[in-house]
C-alpha cells in the first residue's frame, strides 16, 4: 500500500513521495501510515467490493467492524460477511495494493471464536484486530492477550495479528480512577509492545458516560471532559521516548450544511490555488471541522484519525502529508547533533536542536509514510485532486 498512489503527476506534487508500506515494514512506520482508519460496518451485503472500491480511493486501513456498529440481531450475518470477505481477499489479493485490514470484535471469547471461524488461511489478509473496551491485564486486556497468543502461534512474523486497543472505558473517564487505570494499560501495553499497532482513543464511548455528543461544528478539544481525557491518555501512552502511536478520535458527522459559527477555514490557500469553489464545497459539508480537529491532533500528539465515511479520508491524508517547511526544519535539526539554535530557513521560527529532535523523528516517520509536499504544494492541491 502507498498513499496517493492514485494520483496523477506525483513527481510535481511531492519532493519526496510516500514509501511502500507492506505487513513487513518496521512497525512504527505502520503505525503512523494508518492515517484515516475507515470503520465498516459488518452488515455490508459486499465487503470485498468496499474495500477494493475504499482502496481504489485512497483509503489505506480499514476496519471490519462487528461490534457497535452491529445490532445483536445482525451480528450472525455480520460475522458470516466478514467470513466471506476475509476468504474472498485472502484468494484474490495483491499485497502491493491492499490496505491494512481489520476485524473489530466484541470481547475476547468473540476474538477466539472469530479466529477459530476464519481459520490461518482467511487471517492471512488481516493486519490484526481492533479491541474495544480495552482495560489492564487484570480485566479485558489480559484475556486479549491470551487468545492473541494463541492464534500467532504458528504463524511467521510479517503474518502475525497485531492488535489496536480502544480506551473508552468509565474507569479512563472518570478523574478518580483515571490515573491509575492508564498507568495499568501502559504497564502492559508495554509488556506486549510487539503486538501493539497503535492505541486508539474511543470518543463515542467516552461521551456516554456524562450523556454528551459533540456536534459537527465544534472539535473535541472543545469539550473539556473528553479533552481532559486524551491529555491523559498522550501524557501516559504516547510519550515521545517510549510511547506508543496513539490516534485521533472518531469523527462521526456525515456531509452537513448545517451551520452555527463562522468557519476559521481561511479563504487565503483556496484563492492561491484559484479554487474557491473547493473552499465552499467543504463548508457546506462541514469538513473545516475536521480539518481543524486533524491539525489539533496532531498539535495534541496524537496520530492519524478514525473516520466513517469515505470522504473524510482524503482530508486526513492530505493534513497528513509533510510540509517543504516542516521537512527542512526537521532535517536541520538531525543534521545538528551538537546542539544550539539556528533560525529555520523559512526564516520564521528558531529551530532549538535538542527540544525539537524528537519531533523531527516524528516528522520523518510521517514524512515516509505521507510524503513531503513541494515547496508550492499545499494541502488545497491535494484535496483538488483526491476528494471523490
Amino acid at each position: 500500500m502507498r498513499h496517493f498512489a492514485n494520483l496523477p503527476d506525483q513527481d510535481q506534487l511531492f519532493i519526496r513521495p510516500p514509501e511502500d508500506v507492506h505487513r513487513g515494514s518496521d512497525q512504527d512506520l505502520r503505525a503512523v501510515a494508518l492515517g484515516a482508519t475507515l470503520y465498516t460496518p459488518g452488515i455490508r451485503p459486499d465487503l470485498v467490493r468496499d474495500v477494493r472500491r475504499q482502496t481504489e480511493l485512497g483509503a489505506g486501513s480499514i476496519v471490519l467492524c462487528l461490534e457497535d456498529s452491529v445490532a445483536d440481531a445482525d451480528l450472525p450475518t455480520a460475522e458470516a460477511n466478514v467470513d466471506a470477505a476475509l476468504r474472498a481477499l485472502t484468494d484474490d489479493h495483491d499485497d502491493a495494493t491492499l490496505p491494512q485490514l481489520f476485524v473489530r470484535v466484541r470481547d475476547a471469547e468473540h476474538l477466539e471464536r472469530l479466529t477459530d471461524r476464519f481459520g490461518a488461511h482467511a487471517l492471512d489478509v488481516l493486519s490484526g484486530v481492533v479491541l474495544p473496551k480495552f482495560e489492564d491485564g487484570n480485566g479485558s486486556g489480559g484475556r486479549y492477550f491470551d487468545v492473541l497468543d494463541a492464534v500467532n502461534a504458528d504463524r511467521p512474523d510479517d503474518r502475525r495479528l497485531l492488535v489496536m486497543p480502544i480506551l473508552e472505558s468509565p474507569a479512563i473517564m472518570h478523574r478518580e480512577t483515571r490515573t491509575e487505570a492508564l498507568a495499568a494499560v501502559r504497564e502492559l501495553l508495554l509488556a506486549r509492545r510487539r503486538d501493539v499497532l497503535a492505541v486508539r482513543i474511543g470518543a463515542t464511548d467516552l461521551s456516554s458516560v456524562f450523556g454528551l455528543r459533540r456536534p459537527s461544528h465544534l472539535t473535541v478539544y472543545e469539550v473539556q471532559v473528553l479533552a481532559s481525557v486524551i491529555g491523559d491518555v498522550v501524557n501516559v501512552l504516547g510519550r515521545a521516548r517510549d510511547g506508543f502511536v496513539v490516534a485521533g478520535p472518531v469523527w462521526e458527522h456525515y456531509p452537513d450544511s448545517d451551520r452555527v459559527f463562522r468557519t476559521t477555514l481561511r479563504s487565503t490557500p483556496f484563492q492561491e490555488a484559484g479554487d474557491l469553489a473547493l473552499r465552499r464545497q467543504l463548508l457546506l459539508e462541514g469538513f473545516d471541522g475536521l480539518l481543524r480537529e486533524v491539525t489539533l491532533d496532531r498539535a495534541n500528539g496524537l496520530t492519524g484519525k478514525t473516520v466513517i465515511h469515505p470522504r473524510h479520508v482524503p482530508l486526513v491524508h492530505a493534513m497528513s502529508v509533510v510540509s517543504d517547511e516542516e521537512y527542512s526544519d526537521a532535517t536541520d535539526v538531525l543534521a545538528n547533533v551538537a546542539g544550539g539554535v539556528a533560525a529555520s530557513k523559512y526564516g520564521n521560527k528558531m529551530n532549538e536542536m535538542k527540544p525539537h529532535h524528537d519531533w523531527a523523528e516524528r516528522t520523518m516517520l510521517r514524512a515516509r509514510a505521507f510524503g513531503v509536499a513541494a515547496p508550492d504544494v499545499t494541502y488545497v492541491d491535494l484535496l483538488e485532486r483526491s476528494l471523490p
